[in-house]
């Protein structure tokens, strides 16, 4: 099985006044291709931190990171935000829905970014709707939806550019139990359609929905282990 994320010795520090903290400490871990991966810790652990350098929204101090047989470690802000539009897909607890666009906008954003036409970036967002179940909702704004409908906007949204992984931070912290089943159904779909799929929570029953469960405490990884009881939706 080939790995899409090899962390090795990552250390993240941030310089507050005098006072040195060490957000991440010596994080070593590899994720392979179309694994479910639940990153779980309490606030402060540093699972964050790890899910924005994982997702290129931030670099490491050191160590390495390779993505996809590239090192991305030391890349600078433009590099970093070609490889994240083409390579991961974000789906965020807040939605981040720009609220004056529909849901079919919204959705082909980041085509837009990936200098695709409009032809195709409509037939694209319209596709990636139906896949999460909103044809009936592409011309509603976000204030016209649900908490669980604008999840699955995000949702369409991180899956229209093709990335190889999905990246979501705490996915169903706005939502109702029975929408969050719902939504962490389609990030299983997600998985069997073949992404590699990475869930940050601290949720002990949403973390059971993936197939591995990493626990970071106070910057290190805690423990890693393959998720025997997990939670199979019918």
């Amino acid at each position: 099985m080939s790995d899409v994320i090899s962390l090795d010795g990552i250390q993240k520090n941030y310089i507050m006044g005098e006072e040195v903290i060490q957000a991440l400490r010596n994080i070593t871990l590899t994720i392979h291709h179309n694994e479910y991966v639940a990153l779980m810790g309490p606030s402060g652990s540093g699972k964050s931190t790890l899910m924005n350098v994982v997702g290129l929204l931030d670099t490491p101090t050191s160590g390495k990171y390779i993505l996809n047989n590239q090192d991305v470690s030391r890349l600078n802000d433009n590099e970093m935000a070609v490889i994240r539009n083409k390579e991961i897909g974000f789906v965020f607890q807040t939605f981040n829905l720009m609220p004056r666009l529909t849901a079919l906008e919204n959705v082909a954003l980041p085509l837009i970014y990936a200098g695709k036409n409009k032809t195709f970036r409509e037939e694209r967002a319209k596709e990636m709707l139906r896949a999460v179940g909103l044809e009936e909702r592409m011309l509603h704004k976000p204030n016209e939806l649900s908490g669980g409908q604008k999840q699955r906007v995000a949702i369409a949204r991180a899956l229209v550019n093709n990335p190889s992984i999905i990246l979501a931070d705490e996915p169903t912290g706005n939502l109702d139990s029975k929408t969050s089943i719902e939504i962490m159904g389609i990030f299983d779909q997600i998985h069997k359609n073949g992404n590699t799929v990475i869930i940050v929570t601290h949720e002990e029953d949403i973390s059971h929905f993936a197939h591995r469960i990493v626990k970071l405490l106070d910057g290190e990884v805690h423990s890693d282990m393959i998720n025997e009881q997990r939670t199979v939706l019918a």
